[in-house]
């Protein structure tokens, strides 16, 4: 019996001990549990983006000035040329023909001022003696005034006659021109880019001059001409460094500098872009004229600089409230960043605010009328930040921070955090989900920006 009751109150211990164990590892399991990210050193670039096409910096469109059929081609797709180069003739039979008829038209005017000479000639001696009669009673008034008109007449035929011989040499002027047009000759050194015409096709220069070749200058030096959204054109500046990529080799990152950003708006759709032309060096004639390129332009790069994970300002622990913001739970974020929107805004978060962070590395906070919250010195570097980072209780604390540009994914940190510090990005939880104050960022095709950072759990 008493091995029964020995054996009876060891099972009961056991299931107690037991029961004990699940419900003490249950309550530390129901325990608050996150997901932390190291602050690490790495290079952090703020950038603007957008697309663009490569044209060769000066294009010239050949053209014919008169109609006319092609009858000789010197130059080709791809050829190098040289100024004042011939690359096509046109048929010169009719105007050679123009210009031997306008020769002929010369010949005769100049020979109806010679016979005008001598209608003045013959009338000035008639109207002399006339003259000399009427002086003598021998004539009647009327026979002089008649020699008069007749030598005046003879004077405005000269004159006529002269004339005509002007406009006798413009014609063969013109028609001489016209055949030196025949001539297609290129007005740069440079290569052809296209040839519209062929040997036998006719041309008409009716109206407009029609192109028969497109010439580029010098392919060595190229420009992309890039579309930039109004939104992004205010931090564009010439001189800044630019990255581009084209789909022909889409392993290759080629470079240039922004040339010039000009005010004239393009409007597409209700969206409203500029221009903005960037310089490029084509030394091995890799790049093509009319190549799609990938922008990116560098506004601020830090290299090798201190940075946290942009999540890790969006996260707000369950009930906390920013006293020194003067802000609650719930409601909008000030400089240090706030639950919901508001964080997102301080903190670098994606899609269009992305574009707010960087901007003003040492001026105010993402969060409009924040200002410096809780007396923050404003000659300090950066703008205001707040994280949170694992307490020795486990629990979230507080770590203000001084915060620099950002990339969308990574933020820098300038000051109140050292490298390697663990900071908390989201609840274990909350992995799976949504975070709140938006959706995780996007990807960064950033040049600089290095591969997602490695969470872990705490």
């Amino acid at each position: 019996m008493r091995t029964r009751s020995r054996i009876g109150i060891l099972a009961v211990a056991g299931v107690a001990l037991v029961a004990g164990l699940a419900l003490a590892f249950r309550s530390r399991g129901n325990g608050p549990r996150f997901t932390t990210a190291a602050v690490d050193r790495g290079d952090i670039a703020d950038v603007v983006g957008a697309t663009g096409l490569l044209q060769a910096v000066t294009t010239v469109q050949v053209g014919s000035q008169v109609s006319g059929t092609i009858k000789d081609l010197y130059a080709d797709f791809n050829s190098n040329v040289k100024k004042g180069q011939v690359i096509a003739r046109l048929d010169p039979s009719l105007f050679e023909a123009r210009v031997a008829q306008a020769k002929a038209n010369l010949a005769s005017a100049r020979a109806d001022v010679d016979r005008a000479q001598a209608g003045i000639s013959d009338a000035k001696q008639k109207f002399e003696r006339a003259q000399e009669l009427a002086a003598q009673n021998l004539v009647p008034p009327s026979d002089l005034e008649s020699a008069r008109a007749t030598y005046d007449g003879a004077v405005a035929q000269h004159a006529a006659s002269k004339a005509a011989v002007s406009q006798a040499e413009a014609a063969l002027n013109q028609a001489q021109v016209d055949l030196a047009h025949t001539v297609i000759a290129a007005p740069i050194d440079g290569v052809v880019l296209a040839r519209n015409v062929d040997v036998g096709q006719t041309v008409a220069a009716s109206f407009t001059a029609p192109v028969l070749f497109i010439i580029a200058n010098d392919l060595t030096q190229m420009q992309v001409n890039a579309s930039i959204d109004e939104a992004d054109i205010g931090r564009v500046r010439p001189g800044q460094p630019v990255k581009f990529g084209v789909d022909a080799y889409p392993e290759a990152t080629f470079v240039g500098k922004v040339e010039q950003v000009r005010l004239q708006p393009v409007t597409n759709q209700n969206v409203v872009t500029y221009n903005t032309i960037i310089s490029v060096d084509n030394k091995d004639l890799r790049l093509m004229p009319g190549m799609t390129a990938t922008v990116t332009v560098i506004i601020q790069n830090r290299e090798n600089a201190l940075r946290l994970p942009a999540p890790a300002l969006r996260f707000r622990p369950e009930g906390f409230e920013d006293r020194r913001a003067g802000r609650g739970p719930g409601g909008p974020a000030a400089g240090a960043g706030g639950p919901g929107t508001g964080a997102t805004a301080a903190g670098g978060g994606d899609g269009q605010r992305r574009r707010g962070e960087g901007r003003r590395p040492g001026g105010e906070s993402g969060a409009r009328g924040s200002g410096q919250a809780g007396g923050e010195s404003s000659d300090r570097p950066g703008r205001p930040g707040l994280v949170f980072v694992p307490g020795p209780d486990g629990k979230p604390a507080p770590a203000r921070v001084r915060l620099g540009i950002s990339d969308g994914r990574y933020v820098e940190v300038v000051e109140g955090l050292e490298e390697g510090a663990p900071v908390i990005v989201a609840a274990a939880d909350d992995t799976a989900r949504p975070r709140a104050g938006g959706a995780s960022p996007a990807p960064s095709t950033n040049p600089f920006t290095p591969g997602r950072p490695q969470f872990r759990s705490r």
